[in-house]
């Protein structure tokens, strides 16, 4: 049975009233699992038609599926691949309604683990730049780890607070998601952990924190700009009554309607205003709030959760804090961040090949750029043109970076971003190293099937599949490969999995150590 605190099941009661024993029924069925197909590796007919193993469409998430608890999707190689994400089905609902297009400057704000921001990139389909934000560095890491398997390439991953982000990108981007830290009382039957560790003061708590991050995401906003508000959480305060103040403190805000889908719940305007012990005053309230949706467990397939969709006035700039034609000098996209890279560079390096590494690297230095940031000479140019043959796809060197020996393809950024911690600034491509160039984990997941000839392609039931994931070398046939060896991109199922080497029939294997199974 599921534990429910007993502050909690009293509030509900006065808010839901009738309602309130089908509620409370909820709780004693089972929870829901979804996964979301990656659109950018397949189409969700595609996946459907794969019957890798039993699913059923969520009908209010185009890309969403429902699955069985007994199945374990994390354990087939697609998931490896990064063709799904598994996420709970009311939390892809989010990122489902922000109406994300190929080319838009999009900021997920409280980004991490991923679920949304590997959404968000999937639909910029490798165009436009997605900055994904978590102000926990260990959870930034996290959020980095999916962005990769997904094949997102255009992301400038930050680990910052939303202020200091809004200094760097004030009027900046066409579409913000702001999935805000909450009491999460919407996911006690998902997490007991959660129900066990709630009490009344936190949801009071996370309203305070709520508003400054829409503040900050106000500022960030352009002007004819969208916002995406939501939260995994029943609690007034931090629902209708932070829409509430949203909307009274930024005049230049206001809600527009969110897509409809049966079961959807209207926001409830009388819930808008509270009291200081965290319960909702029964008024009128701002009818405006009617356009935010709730997700109730007793009328969905899914757990709780509250969307609002605002839009800023386009003929207000109150928000951007800047005139247009200055607004226009800042956006200038310079494409080049430059002493924080080094920092990046050097936490690399130091993961990678432990610290006397990056102290040699140091040394050889000034010749190779260790230290600093440079675009290609024409020999590195050749090099990376060189082992690029085999791929359809265009990578434009004038967005190339190096940074020690290691290349980078940046997405373009205004120079105001200089001194910002981040983890990644566009996708890692790989290393030069003298006379050669070697491909990264993150180019191989970048790239869509049959975008590079040179593959080996298995079937996800072949168990050199798993061991491919594990680390292991294996025997390639003849009829298996277009050339006898060299560099391999290895596919499942079609879609790429990482990198390995041929030499007489066997293949070394390169996927990346962190990310192989045990």
């Amino acid at each position: 049975m599921t534990y429910l605190p007993e502050e909690f099941l009293k509030r509900m009661q006065e808010m839901l009233g009738e309602e309130y024993e089908e509620f409370l029924a909820s709780y004693e069925q089972p929870r829901t699992y979804g996964l979301r197909v990656n659109t950018r590796k397949m189409t969700p007919e595609e996946f459907e038609e794969r019957k890798i193993f039993p699913v059923k469409r969520i009908p209010w998430v185009e890309n969403g599926f429902f699955y069985e608890g007994d199945v374990r999707p994390a354990q087939h190689p697609l998931y490896a691949a990064g063709a799904y994400y598994l996420q709970e089905p009311s939390a892809m609902t989010p990122a489902a309604c922000l109406p994300v297009e190929p080319g838009e400057r999009v900021l997920d704000l409280c980004a991490a683990p991923g679920g949304k921001a590997t959404e968000l990139g999937a639909k910029l389909k490798g165009k436009g730049v997605l900055v994904a934000n978590d102000i926990s560095n260990s959870r930034a890491k996290a959020l980095l780890y999916n962005l990769e398997v997904f094949g997102i390439d255009n992301a400038f991953v930050t680990n910052e607070t939303p202020e200091r982000l809004a200094d760097a990108f004030e009027g900046y981007f066409d579409k913000i998601l702001v999935d805000a830290p909450c009491s999460g009382e919407g996911m006690f039957r998902k997490e007991q952990a959660v129900a066990r560790d709630w009490t009344p003061e936190k949801s009071e708590y996370f309203a305070g924190q709520q508003r400054e991050i829409v503040r900050q995401a106000v500022r960030m906003l352009r002007p004819g700009g969208k916002l995406l508000y939501s939260t995994c959480t029943f609690a007034p305060c931090e629902d209708e009554q932070t829409i509430a103040w949203t909307l009274e403190q930024f005049p230049q805000m206001r809600l527009i309607p969110l897509p409809e889908y049966e079961g959807f719940s209207p926001g409830r305007p009388e819930w808008g205003s509270g009291n200081s012990d965290g319960y909702p005053e029964r008024t009128n309230g701002n009818l405006e709030l009617k356009r935010c949706v709730r997700i109730w467990p007793h009328k969905m397939n899914g757990e709780g959760h509250f969307l609002a969709f605002l839009e800023k006035d386009s003929a207000d700039r109150r928000g951007s804090g800047e005139q247009e034609e200055n607004r226009a000098e800042r956006e200038k996209l310079q494409g080049i961040i430059r002493e924080q890279n080094v920092k990046c560079q050097q936490r690399e390096t130091k993961r990678s090949r432990g610290q006397d590494d990056r102290k040699k690297a140091g040394k050889k230095g000034k010749a190779a750029g260790v230290g600093s940031e440079k675009g290609l000479s024409r020999k590195d140019r050749e090099l990376i043109e060189e082992f690029l043959k085999p791929c359809s796809r265009s990578f434009p060197a004038e967005r190339m970076e190096l940074r020690g020996q290691k290349v980078y393809l940046v997405p373009e950024l205004p120079e105001t971003v200089r001194g910002l911690k981040f983890l990644r600034n566009g996708l890692y491509m790989g290393e030069i190293r003298k006379d050669r160039f070697e491909p990264s984990q993150q180019l191989a997941m970048s790239l869509g099937a049959g975008e590079f000839q040179e593959c080996i392609c298995l079937e996800p039931d072949n168990e050199r599949a798993q061991r491919y994931l594990r680390g292991e070398t294996l025997n390639i046939r003849p009829e298996e490969t277009k050339s006898p060896s060299g560099w391999k991109l290895v596919c499942v199922g079609g879609l790429p999995l990482g990198w390995g080497k041929l030499v007489q029939g066997v293949l070394k294997n390169k996927y990346q150590s962190s990310w192989r199974k045990n």
